[in-house]
């Protein structure tokens, strides 16, 4: 049988090669699918019919008859923040070398719009990452009982997670700041919903208690720039000669009110940031914070969600990851000035 020519002009389908076998569809759909199922010469000709009408199997056909769409949803609260650039790559590679697509959402900051993402994805994604997730934990855990979830900055008994260790990083920079004389420090909150923001005012919190220093909450802020010009202003105010903030966005957005201000950073106060974002170091003055391995953290999410969708695969199935942080010293961070 012979090619028509509607046939050139659009993808060939299943019924195209069943006619041009003379089987069913059905037929077809099971020699693509399941081959044991069909007799060996039957599926050597649907397999040759599918050869020369160029056929490309339909992502959501196939996830009907395999359930797996292989695709793999990733939501990030900002896809802006640069942040998430390094981890978005890492998430991307990963899938990539395992076969997978990766369906990038940006959830806006808004868990409603992150429930919705994640309604919507269990009908055409296999899994899902969720990074820095604004889910209450009852939402999440019910989210991960209904797909396979691994979340990022996130700690829900029962949901896997990888874990950056911001806290002992900004137990680091608090040492680092009563080194050079600091004892009355800020710590920059950022949204009320934020898991991670909460954990660091814990651990600073319990540091400061420890150390005999004052800290002092400001916020929350959202995180971005544009809060970082509230967040200067509030510093400024409470008195304290430095600040450790929620993220670098808004430990610039600091830096530019403060040197709008006439405030000398760090002669008059020191600015600590966090996440070493791309830029970071091209502030003025280069802006001191907690870097962590944000690539790799992507990488070991997906390894996670993989070895829960195919444990047949081996690798084993961790529950939690930890990623390891350090504090990078730059110049934003200085001596505490003296009093008078």
């Amino acid at each position: 049988m012979s090619i028509r020519p509607d046939q050139a002009e659009r993808p060939a389908t299943i019924h195209d090669i069943a006619a041009f076998c003379g089987v069913a569809a059905s037929t077809v759909s099971r020699a693509l699918s399941t081959p044991d199922r069909v007799n060996v010469r039957t599926r050597a000709r649907i397999e040759e019919a599918a050869a020369r009408l160029n056929y490309t199997p339909n992502s959501q056909a196939k996830a009907l008859s395999s359930g797996r769409t292989g695709a793999v949803g990733v939501l990030v609260p900002d896809i802006t923040n640069p942040f998430y650039f390094d981890l978005i790559r890492g998430t991307q590679l990963q899938l990539k070398a395992a076969g997978y697509t990766q369906l990038l959402v940006d959830t806006e900051e808004s868990d409603e719009v992150e429930a919705s993402a994640m309604e919507q994805l269990r009908k055409g994604a296999d899994g899902i990452i969720v990074a820095a997730s604004r889910l209450s934990d009852d939402v999440l855990l019910a989210a991960a009982a209904r797909i396979p979830i691994v979340a990022v900055n996130r700690d829900v008994p029962g949901v896997p997670a990888v874990i950056i260790d911001t806290p002992s990083a900004t137990s680091q920079a608090l040492d680092h700041l009563i080194s050079l004389g600091h004892t009355r420090v800020a710590y920059v909150a950022g949204p009320a919903s934020s898991q991670s923001s909460e954990r660091r005012w814990t651990a600073l919190s319990a540091a400061a208690e420890a150390r005999g220093v004052e800290v002092h909450r400001l916020g929350p802020f959202a995180p971005t720039t544009q809060s970082g010009a509230a967040a200067a202003d509030a510093a400024v105010h409470s008195g304290v000669s430095a600040c450790i903030a929620f993220n670098d966005l808004i430990a610039i957005g600091m830096l530019q009110r403060l040197s709008a201000r006439g405030i000398r950073v760090p002669a008059d106060m020191s600015i600590v940031g966090c996440d070493d974002i791309f830029g970071a170091d091209f502030c003025n003055p280069p802006l001191t914070t907690m870097a962590s391995p944000i690539e790799q953290a992507g990488r070991v999410a997906v390894s996670m969600l993989l070895a829960r969708l195919n444990p047949l695969a081996g690798g084993g199935r961790r529950s939690r990851s930890v990623m390891p942080t350090h504090l990078t010293v730059r110049g934003s961070t200085g001596p505490a000035p003296q009093a008078g």
